[in-house]
């Protein structure tokens, strides 16, 4: 069964920026993500995302992927997030 995605990218250029995303996000980095509607969510990279082919609504292909971040505060608490809802990245400093 194929994967959904609510936005998928065809674009070499939207692609590489969604690449460039990756190196920042290794498993067990903790960050501070900055979301395209201005919210942010500060977690632990559970395991490091990679680009995957999804579908959408129409049934197009293309690029997307997914980050599971857990939640620096409530480390219980999960957060899933498209790599291309994020604006900008900041590594923090690790606590435990």
């Amino acid at each position: 069964m194929s994967r959904y995605a609510p936005r998928i990218h065809t674009d070499p250029t939207a692609i590489a920026a969604l690449e460039a995303l990756l190196p920042q996000l290794h498993g067990q980095t903790q960050v501070e993500l900055t979301l395209e509607d201005g919210s942010r969510l500060l977690g632990t990279v559970a395991v490091q995302p990679t680009l995957q082919q999804y579908r959408d609504a129409d049934e197009n292909e293309g690029s997307n992927g997914q980050l599971r971040l857990d939640d620096l505060d409530t480390p219980v608490q999960q957060h899933v997030v498209w790599l291309d809802q994020i604006t900008a990245i900041r590594q923090l400093p690790y606590r435990e």
